[in-house]
């Protein structure tokens, strides 16, 4: 009514001058009397009967321009600004969607343990216990997800034309549950990432070790440390000493003053879009949201370590640890011809490791999505109905959850961990390792010591290409394959490159041929290029027959070198034997790079050696490799070594 909407409008003014808005002007340098304000009436959306939230036209965390970020939970979007909710987040990839491809790279399902409705008498919204099928399902679904998305990147295009620069956006969206439609409810600029300069690389690297007390979402890519302040609400926040970490449920808007002075925060609730997260990287500052536990599992007074430096998750360990902090501007670096590339497992870490000076991933590995992703078996996913553990069964169903069909849960979780690091490097290539656990490894899975044979030497027994085709694990290596056809044919991410582990004879690599071309994935369809990772002496020996059925070759220096001096790498009393560059070794490398060079085909390396030992790369150099692939943290100093040799040996 019309007296609700005076009210309104009064309390729009005076909040002004609320205690964080003084406060806010103060730092930024305004004039209290000379700023206005001015107030939108919109139609309320029925989000309380549907669902609402937050979407970034940016990846807020990293910066990459490619994705767009969408956070959604069940009722009033409230609860997703403030934090109190964990929702759900997904990843869209702009140029697929441009392209009319399928374009949603990565789905996680929060919590979303309550929501938020219209109350009644003086509570105007109340909060309640969301039902269980709820918090078990999605808020959207892929078509609504992607129409958000390309709004989310009209709405970008728009501002950027208009700004005459790259103008990502900060936007709130609803959908009405009575007419169920999606509405834009706001969208401002984005802050944070786009006003950071994305030449200088800046590194944070930790160096002690303690207990993991917590953790939960990482916020930003530092690390901060102090004692702990643990606080139940507002009134507490007077508590709060310059250099204390916060540790609370959850912050809001009258916060701000206190938080930043703070060396963290930490909260149980929250997302990567709630009200702490965003005020964090506007202060840039480390915060991990959603723990869940943060309040109960760290003491008053203690003295931790907040560490958003490895990856999406963030870890809260006791003590203060070491960490140091590494920068560097990337226009001094110097250019080279062997191609630079990277290592890469955690899809998590793909966007931020995109800023890196690389062309492109010389070896993502599938072991890391299987085993944080998926957790299961894949022949226990096949063969689920079989299955007569009721327990290991009902362990399946949780992990699946809205999924009838076990197995395609194994494709679409594989194929968004794939599409992600497809997507961060676009369009440079990727090269994609099949997967390549050993036994042991596999039994290690949900459901897995079912599936698997006990053997004496894992590392040297049923692996790699011999599992592919075999009867007992072809259907198998059958997901695999149509996980990669999905990135590459649905997706549009045709920069992938698929790699061949542990093939020992040229037999062998055709029948894996066979086996993919059976499993709708055949080599130069689509242009698909095959590798085989060049890893056993056979594949030295017999390279010119080997390239005659793959398209090229990647060196894995650890295998190599343990196939060519009979040294068990697991084995800590053979340790000191262990060394890649042994001269056997380095005749080895030698002879494949010739080999391959002469074929015309492609030959790279992606084993350890180069990161670890700088003149090992200075060697490869020397021998004429086409690419050297590194860990993430030895990038630049390899390439500064690279450039360097290469001077030398022009």
């Amino acid at each position: 009514g019309e007296k609700a909407l005076l009210e309104a409008c009064k309390n729009c003014f005076a909040s002004l001058f609320t205690d964080r808005a003084i406060s806010y002007r103060v730092d930024r340098g305004f004039d209290h009397f000379s700023i206005a304000l001015s107030i939108g009436v919109q139609k309320m959306i029925r989000s309380d009967l549907a669902c609402s939230g937050v979407m970034f036209s940016i990846d807020t965390e990293t910066g990459f321009r490619n994705a767009v970020l969408i956070n959604g939970s069940w009722g009033l979007g409230e609860n997703i600004v403030q934090g109190a909710v964990n929702p759900d987040e997904f990843y869209v990839f702009k140029p697929a969607l441009k392209s009319g491809k399928f374009a949603v790279i990565s789905k996680s399902m929060g919590t979303k343990k309550i929501k938020m409705i219209y109350g009644k008498g003086k509570r105007p919204t109340v909060n309640i216990r969301t039902k269980p099928a709820e918090q078990e399902r999605f808020v959207l679904n892929d078509a609504e997800i992607q129409e958000l998305a390309r709004w989310g990147l009209a709405i970008e295009e728009y501002y950027s034309q208009k700004a005459g620069k790259f103008k990502p956006m900060d936007m709130e969206w609803a959908k009405d549950g009575k007419q169920n439609k999606l509405y834009i409810v706001q969208a401002r600029p984005e802050t944070v990432q786009a006003m950071k300069d994305q030449n200088v690389l800046e590194e944070y690297i930790l160096e002690g070790k303690g207990a993991v007390l917590s953790k939960g979402h990482a916020v930003g890519q530092k690390i901060g440390a102090g004692k702990a302040r643990v606080i139940k609400g507002v009134k507490e926040i007077g508590k709060v000493r310059k250099g204390e970490v916060i540790v609370t449920e959850m912050t809001d808007p009258d916060w701000e003053p206190v938080m930043k002075i703070a060396a963290a925060i930490v909260t149980e609730r929250g997302g990567k879009t709630c009200h702490a997260a965003i005020v964090s990287r506007e202060l840039g500052i480390p915060c991990v949201v959603g723990t869940e536990n943060c309040t109960r599992t760290i003491s008053n007074g203690q003295p931790i370590t907040v560490s958003c430096a490895e990856g999406d998750e963030g870890f809260v360990y006791k003590g203060i640890l070491k960490f140091r902090i590494e920068k560097r501007d990337l226009r001094e670096l110097p250019k080279t011809r062997t191609k630079i590339m990277v290592n890469i497992g955690n899809p998590d870490q793909a966007f931020a490791t995109s800023f890196l000076p690389v062309q492109g991933v010389g070896l993502a590995r599938e072991e890391f999505i299987i085993n944080s992703s998926i957790k299961i078996h894949p022949n226990a996913l096949l063969q689920f109905k079989k299955l007569k553990d009721r327990k290991l069964q009902k362990q399946i169903e949780v992990l699946t959850k809205g999924y009838t069909d076990k197995a395609q849960f194994y494709v679409d979780k594989l194929a968004e961990g794939i599409a992600r690091i497809a997507a961060a490097f676009h369009p440079h290539d990727v090269i994609l390792r099949f997967s390549d656990f050993k036994s042991n490894e596999y039994a290690n899975l949900i459901g897995g010591k079912l599936f698997e044979p006990k053997e004496n030497n894992p590392m040297i027994g049923w692996r790699g290409a011999s599992r592919y085709y075999d009867p007992r694990f072809t259907e198998a290596f059958g997901l695999e394959c149509m996980a990669v056809k999905k990135v590459r044919e649905t997706m549009g991410l045709t920069n992938v490159i698929v790699m061949i582990p542990v093939c020992r004879t040229v037999e062998e690599g055709k029948q894996v041929l066979d086996t993919m071309a059976k499993h709708g994935l055949p080599r130069g369809e689509n242009g698909l290029k095959v590798y085989a990772m060049c890893e056993i002496p056979s594949n030295v020996i017999l390279a010119k027959q080997f390239l005659e059925i793959f398209d090229g070759f990647s060196i894995g220096s650890n295998d190599l070198t343990q196939m060519t001096l009979g040294v068990d790498r697991d084995s800590e009393l053979v340790a000191h034997i262990y060394d890649e560059r042994n001269g056997a070794v380095k005749a080895m490398v030698r002879q494949v790079i010739q080999t391959a060079n002469a074929q015309g085909k492609y030959i790279g390396i992606c084993g350890q050696a180069p990161s670890d030992h700088p003149d090992f790369a200075e060697f490869l150099v020397q021998c004429g490799i086409q690419s050297i692939s590194l860990n993430p943290d030895a990038v630049v100093k390899t390439t500064l070594k690279i450039a360097e040799a290469e001077q030398k040996h022009q």
